[in-house]
């Protein structure tokens, strides 16, 4: 039977004391009600707006048409292929248009990098490119200015740039693998040798670049293999979700860890001192602050060298032997947060392990190296406090809100020439002489390299929207009077690479969405003798540790006007629009703290007021914030959202807390839409050795019936999740967003528990308070074959097709809300008020083949009914049966968590998980008959580390 206690959302749940909220609408009763003058006052203001909205004319935005492809078909749906670039390393995408207009983002199944999967801030990607708050025009000192007069100003920078041979001229980027953008900044530094580029990204990975260097003495780039890791060590990392490659890792990994498919599941331990996704994935989760994480790497580097060391932690010895006996089948991973010196460390341990050319291999440095590694963010802010940077070109940079104590736009101040080249208005282009709009990726052309070197062009999908320049037009500028051609430019960088039939090579590459046998070459580098010597910094301890970690959505801010990342509920906190300070519980009781309760955190000087949220499993002596939130200059998204911690970033002294007495309130989904069973499990687990054994919970079972009614048509659509591949990403809940036009509602709602994802992913804990084992369940319409919705529903809007689809009939919904109250599954959403016309996306963004909802209606998951029908539509062109169909979330999963198919055709995908020994129905005792079942989670415990009981 499963091995899981009860189960728990919240820390008030599993001590008892959470509210009582059986109605399903809770919310409305807790609302006072209005005395008579407000509800006069009410009833007056609702008819002055129906008569003014009568009167007056909408306002429209305008989309400029574009020029159509020379083969697209008329109503048909086109996808192109080109890349999402994060931190300088793409992933293969491929845009759908439909009549020339982007409307969905899909993973490309030819990119080493996606494999047909796409994150969620891919798939939101759609949402920036039609923001409306885009760049739009180019300033001077905050003036609208004109394109000619900011030629003119490049005209007299080339000049005196000319004279000076580039003498205090920087240009500041992200950090850069495209091979055009590479070659333009070369081109810049020969013509004006003096001239320096900085590559500075907020989130640092020059630990790992660093410890690199430390371990083989030159720059080199890991690739990890865990289709071949039998054992998997991940300190203080999160591989499966934020690592470059992340896509594919997530891939192999959760490809060997189900039992009745994988020839034999992996073994992973994480050590951590907060939450990742790859800590709430692994068999065995270490919490240890930066203190016990410093000595336990220590402690396992003694071990597996077999030398003395400091005192082991009780589970080490085992992890030890594990990783050991399976000599060239492991792996350690170490997260970018660490020093230089643990991941030399765990590259000597790798190299003892047998790890290269297994599950580890060496290859060229894919992101363009630093020509002067001495050439500092902060060396620079210094040079243009002391007057020596003359000219300052900033593109697609942010560090006014990124750069933490540094004071950066007061250097700003001092430099005579500045220029920021980005896609909307930041605190960084406030600040600097010039601000020119840049184009979104979907607008120009360029190039770009994936995690293992492999290059993808990157073609537009639109004419500019905006307008705007892309970073190879400006760039040209400084070299010549007339702004080169980027498709030119990029065409010029491959030529050589293909010196006969270029254009058919050139069309090939567009086509596959990636360029073959571009792959960074492999290295050979002997590691150095003195690695395995090296260790870490020490550092004071400390009673209380701040540790800055980038949101898992929006990162650094860089996405913070995204709309539907800011609602997207955060994988472990379920935190929406907002980024308290997480505190540990043991830390919370001390200082008598509760959820929501604003606190004054001072480090180094400089202090921030947040609310707290007590965060379950997480290291007593750290408390964690996001960064990223907080935007002082954003679009109606991202202003004003969550708390800003970067002014706290760099800060050496031990941070300070102290209670404000005052409280606010947290738009968190981990409460809403709560299941009710009298078992407590819904996401079930088990361990492999009771599985072996016989012992998991029974299989899909049915009835008894009173009455059986089951749809008999030609196909019987069905999906089966696979909690064992299930991360609780959130990329499925994106695509679902992006494919049904599914609106957000804003944090005021969100705290009204309405908003309107139609697929959510429950997360659950179980166990002690302090060190608790996590679950996720995607939820989401189950299609009952026995729906408990429909003999409620007064006007039939709620019914069954014959292929036992629970359908919506939009037209007669009433909004009684009666098939909500009685879903056992809490999947249907009541459409409150207008969201889709509130929300800030043209209606070119939407998915033509969905109807958008009108307020006052039901909506729920469809089983993306739209490609089904697209595909019937197909079928029967061809006398054929259906095809293979893919909704949204199974498209985008990076992990393969969901099949869906016919259950009609004994040989699908779908078919064979049902029978699986691990399938089973979610609330299987109300007898619904699901068309939705899922695979319960089988966790590879090392049976020598004996579990703390709760």
């Amino acid at each position: 039977m499963s091995q899981i206690g009860r189960q728990w959302r919240s820390l008030d749940e599993r001590a008892g004391t959470t509210p009582p909220d059986t109605d399903e609408f809770a919310d409305l009763w807790e609302t006072p009600a209005p005395d008579r003058r407000s509800a006069m006052k009410l009833m007056a203001a609702a008819w002055a707006l129906a008569g003014a909205g009568a009167c007056s004319d909408a306002d429209e935005t305008l989309i400029p048409a574009v020029r159509a492809p020379p083969d697209v078909i008329q109503g048909a749906p086109q996808l192109y292929s080109t890349a999402f670039v994060h931190e300088g390393y793409a992933a293969g995408v491929l845009v759908k248009h439909w009549m020339g207009r982007p409307i969905k983002v899909e993973g490309n199944p030819r990119h080493p990098a996606s494999l047909g999967a796409a994150d969620a801030m891919a798939q939101a990607q759609l949402l920036d490119f039609y923001n409306p708050d885009r760049s739009w025009a180019v300033t001077h000192k905050g003036q609208p200015s004109t394109i000619p007069a900011l030629e003119r100003a490049l005209a007299e920078q080339r000049e005196s740039l000319a004279a000076s041979s580039g003498e205090g001229f920087v240009i500041l980027t992200g950090a850069v693998a495209s091979t055009t953008l590479s070659a333009q900044l070369e081109s810049l530094r020969q013509k004006y040798p003096a001239a320096r580029w900085l590559h500075w990204e907020p989130i640092s990975r020059a630990g790992a670049e660093r410890g690199a260097v430390l371990a083989y003495g030159r720059p080199l780039a890991a690739t990890f293999n865990l289709q071949n890791a039998d054992v998997i060590l991940a300190i203080d990392s999160d591989l499966l979700s934020a690592a470059p490659g992340a896509l594919l890792y997530a891939r192999d990994f959760a490809a060997r860890r189900n039992p009745t498919r994988a020839s034999a599941m992996n073994r992973l331990y994480a050590i951590e001192p907060g939450w990742s996704l790859t800590g709430a994935a692994a068999d065995h989760r270490i919490i240890a602050g930066p203190d016990a994480l410093r000595s336990a790497v220590l402690a396992l580097a003694a071990a597996i060298f077999n030398r003395p060391g400091p005192e082991e932690p009780p589970w080490l010895a085992a992890a030890v032997a594990d990783l050991k006996a399976h000599h060239g089948r492991a792996l350690i991973h170490v997260g970018p947060e660490q020093p230089p010196e643990t991941h030399a460390l765990a590259f000597a341990m790798n190299e003892a392990l047998g790890a290269r050319g297994q599950t580890l291999n060496l290859i060229e440095p894919v992101l363009h190296p630093s020509a002067d590694e001495a050439f500092t963010l902060a060396a620079l802010v210094d040079e243009m406090n002391s007057g020596k940077i003359s000219a300052l070109v900033i593109i697609d940079s942010n560090p006014v809100f990124t750069a933490g104590a540094v004071d950066f736009a007061e250097a700003l101040k001092r430099v005579p020439f500045t220029l920021t080249l980005t896609t909307t208005p930041t605190e960084t282009s406030d600040a600097t002489l010039w601000a020119v709009p840049m184009t979104h990726a979907w607008e120009s052309w360029s190039d770009g390299r994936a995690f293992d070197g492999t290059a993808t062009i990157l073609q537009p999908q639109a004419l500019p929207l905006y307008g705007g320049f892309d970073p190879h037009r400006l760039l040209s500028l400084f070299l010549q009077a007339t702004a080169g051609d980027s498709k030119d430019l990029v065409q010029q960088s491959w030529k050589p690479r293909f010196p006969t039939a270029f254009d058919s090579s050139w069309r090939d590459a567009l086509a596959q969405g990636a360029i073959p046998d571009t792959a960074s070459r492999k290295v050979e580098s002997p590691i150095r003798t003195d690695a395995a010597s090296l260790t870490p910094p020490d550092r004071a301890e400390a009673a209380l540790n701040l540790l800055l970690r980038p949101d898992p959505y929006i990162w650094d801010g860089r996405f913070a006007e995204n709309a539907w990342l800011q609602e997207l509920p955060r994988p472990i906190s379920k935190m929406t629009w907002d980024n308290p300070l997480l505190v540990p519980t043991q830390y919370a009781q001390t200082m008598q703290l509760s959820d929501g309760d604003l606190v004054d955190i001072s480090a180094g000087g400089r202090s921030v007021t947040a609310p707290v949220l007590i965060a379950p499993g997480q290291a007593q002596d750290c408390v964690i914030a996001s960064l990223g939130f907080g935007r002082r200059r954003a679009g109606y998204a991202g202003l004003a959202a969550g708390v800003d911690f970067f002014p706290l970033s760099g800060a050496q002294s031990v941070p300070t807390i102290r209670k404000l007495g005052q409280r606010v309130g947290l738009a968190r989904t981990e409460r809403h839409h709560a299941m009710r069973d009298d078992h407590g499990t819904y996401a079930r687990r088990d361990t492999l050795a009771d599985f072996l054994a016989g012992k998991t919970s029974p299989a899909l079972e049915e009835g008894p019936f009173l009455y059986r009614w089951k749809p008999e048509g030609p196909a019987a659509w069905g999906m089966s999740i696979d909690l064992n591949a299930c991360i609780g990403c959130g990329a499925c809940i994106v695509a679902c967003q992006a494919e049904n036009n599914v609106p957000v509602v804003g944090k005021e709602q969100v705290l009204r528990e309405r908003e309107m994802h139609w697929l959510r992913i429950d997360r659950y804990f179980d166990g002690p308070a302090e060190d608790p084992r996590i679950s996720f369940q995607p939820v989401l319409c189950m299609h009952c074959e026995q729906a408990p919705c429909e003999p409620v529903c007064p006007v039939g809007a709620t019914m069954h097709d014959a292929e036992g689809l629970n359908v919506m009939v939009y037209n007669r919904c009433i909004g009684t809300r009666f098939c909500s109250n009685n879903c056992p599954y809490k999947v249907r959403r009541f459409n409150y008020f207008a969201f889709a016309e509130a929300e800030r996306r043209p209606p070119e963004a939407r998915n033509p083949d969905v109807t958008v909802r009108a307020r006052g209606v039901m909506e729920k998951c469809t089983f993306c009914i739209q490609r089904i029908a697209q595909a019937r539509i197909e079928a029967d062109k061809t006398d054929q049966p259906v095809a293979e169909i893919q909704t949204a979330c199974q498209a985008t999963c990076p992990t393969g968590a969901f099949s869906f198919g016919n259950l009609a055709s004994a040989d699908s995908d779908v078919v064979r998980r049902k029978r699986s020994p691990l399938a089973y129905a979610l609330l299987a005792d109300q007898n619904t008959v699901p068309r939705v079942t899922y695979e319960q989670r089988i966790t590879n415990e090392n049976p020598a580390i004996t579990e703390a009981p709760e």
